[in-house]
């Protein structure tokens, strides 16, 4: 495996809006609606969306929260997903590069969709920490993720989100919501005292 990079994602997005047919595959709208079900049903307060993408996931996202940053690495990434939102007045697309000081210091609900494998073992202990400070006791993390390799990972696919999980240094009560052979999202509610 060798890790694509920011540059590779831009590229992407610059060769085409939607390169994984995020918008109009019918796994893909499978997976959205997982990790909408994983939210709830809201409304919910603020929501810090990780690595938007093309802001297909946000524009879901953002009909049930009061507020919603979603965050993406790459400008080309970034202005996909503010024109994802554009009719949210209560969203906004904001460029964030992880790990990186987060947008908030305090949120009500975390999505991470198709990022984690992608960061370094360090990176991800990291940007564990930073979510972990930042989502407040109760609320919930929604992870999204392949359970198979892929060429441009830096990091193997298998166990990612348990690992995400201990990193953050939190105790979780965590359910499976949808499970497929190649991915798979849970919710994980932050205990109190953490």
């Amino acid at each position: 495996m060798k890790a694509i990079a920011l540059s590779g994602f831009a590229n992407k997005f610059a060769g085409s809006d939607d390169p994984w047919a995020t918008f109009t595959s019918r796994d893909e709208a499978v997976k959205r609606a997982a990790i909408l079900h994983a939210l709830g049903p809201g409304p919910i307060g603020r929501v810090l969306e990780l690595a938007s993408g093309n802001g297909s996931n946000s524009q879901a996202i953002a009909r049930r929260a009061l507020r919603l940053d979603a965050t993406e690495g790459t400008a080309e990434g970034t202005r996909l997903t503010a024109r994802a939102v554009r009719d949210c007045p209560r969203a906004r697309a904001i460029r964030l590069a992880v790990p990186s000081r987060l947008p908030r210091s305090r949120y009500d609900a975390v999505v991470v969709a198709e990022l984690l494998y992608y960061l370094s073992a360090d990176d991800m202990a990291r940007v564990a920490s930073d979510v972990a400070g930042v989502l407040r006791p109760g609320g919930r993390l929604v992870l999204a993720h392949h359970r198979i390799d892929f060429y441009d990972f830096a990091q193997h696919a298998r166990g990612i989100q348990d690992r995400f999980l201990r990193l953050t240094g939190c105790r979780w009560r965590v359910r499976q919501v949808r499970a497929c052979s190649r991915w798979s999202v849970i919710a994980a509610r932050k205990l109190s005292g953490d």
